[in-house]
């Protein structure tokens, strides 16, 4: 059974950092690439980044860049988001994700298949 459990969540001031992680059982990511998205209340959920497992390609939506890194170690078949300066608006829950889309396609929630439960990252100012 594939399951996906992220970590790392909690309550940070506005212009602190933390690190969300994502494991996975019943499946390694290799082949995969690994998504980052995130639902604040009252809003669709969105995407924030991915990593392409095979050679670490990464993209991100425009209002992280600069801020957020997602990374893996191949090592522990983990997926991480580093978030710095964090922002009140950062505020939601977040779930990685995985898909086999091509790169055009990894904003689209609709393409990923496996889901973890999701973390709370609330960002106070």
């Amino acid at each position: 059974q594939v399951q996906l459990v992220e970590s790392g969540g909690g309550l940070v001031h506005a212009g602190g950092s933390q690190r969300l992680s994502c494991v996975a059982s019943g499946l390694t990511f290799s082949g995969y690439t690994v998504g980052w998205f995130r639902q604040a209340p009252g809003k669709e959920r969105e995407f924030v980044a991915a990593l392409r497992w095979s050679g670490g390609g990464t993209d991100y939506t425009d209002s992280v860049k600069g801020r957020f890194t997602i990374s893996r170690d191949i090592t522990k078949n983990t997926v991480y988001l580093q978030m710095n300066s964090l922002k009140p608006e950062d505020t939601a829950i977040y779930y990685c994700a995985i898909t086999r889309a091509v790169r055009s396609s990894w904003f689209d929630q609709s393409m990923y298949y496996y889901w973890g439960q999701g973390t709370q990252v609330t960002v106070d100012s």
